[in-house]
């Protein structure tokens, strides 16, 4: 099991501080109001957030509602992910899928190998495969990936923790790579954690009324923080 690390979406620079003082580790940075659709933020507010920032940001390459994309659209995001780094981004969260539904290593592959050492999340997209099983088997072998956001269904974490904890525990590669997002609770995580998942995804969770509408909460985050570092505490004393 890896270090415990929690990242938390942000929308604007007003955002950062609430998540630096509670103990965030990783800042995701969205586009278009932080719901389930965002798209790719404009570069001046990734530069915005990353002057604010202390800590890494990886900003979302997405620029349609769907999980496909076009070769048009391919070229615009490998330059979207040019100027995103060159504002001061650490890394960057995409994820497409074929027509199949399956994951698209072509086009994966083909943003990895143009940003060579950037570290990326493979974001949201592997919970709408036919075969998620195949798919973390896909995912397993794509340059520079470092996390899987996934909830284990479209419909969030509600209905897929279950489905989401099975493949934790299916595979070490798969635990290790994983990071529940999307309607996490407090409950889920020591069974994530006892799975070998360290990483986990905040959103609606560290925001005053489970809202977007609300910046992000130094004391919500403090608490996620707390929680997780205990729970990684109890798994690593309970192995030992």
């Amino acid at each position: 099991m890896g270090d415990p690390l929690l990242e938390v979406t942000v929308l604007g620079p007003r955002d950062v501080v609430g998540a630096q003082e509670g103990g965030a580790d990783r800042l995701h940075l969205v586009g278009d109001g932080g719901a389930g659709d965002a798209l790719s933020p404009e570069p001046a507010l990734v530069s915005g957030v990353c002057r604010e920032s202390e800590l890494p940001v990886f900003v979302l390459l997405r620029l349609n509602d769907s999980w496909t994309t076009t070769g048009g659209e391919l070229t615009r995001l490998v330059g979207l992910a040019e100027d995103y780094l060159g504002c001061g981004a650490a890394g960057l969260a995409f994820g497409f899928l074929d027509s199949n539904l399956e994951v698209d290593t072509e086009v994966c592959t083909h943003l990895a190998s143009r940003l060579p050492g950037v570290p990326w999340t493979f974001h949201r997209a592997v919970d709408a495969t036919l075969e998620p099983l195949r798919a973390w088997r896909a995912l397993t072998g794509l340059a520079g990936l470092v996390a899987v956001r996934s909830a284990g269904s479209p419909q969030g974490m509600e209905v897929g923790y279950d489905d989401l904890l099975a493949i934790a525990g299916s595979d070490p590669r798969y635990a290790a790579l994983m990071m529940p997002g999307g309607g996490l609770l407090a409950e889920h995580v020591p069974w994530l954690v006892r799975a070998g998942v360290s990483q986990f995804h905040l959103g609606r969770q560290v925001r005053p009324g489970g809202t977007y509408k609300s910046y992000v909460d130094a004391g919500h985050v403090r608490s996620w923080r707390l929680m997780v570092d205990s729970a990684v505490q109890r798994a690593l004393g309970s192995a030992g």
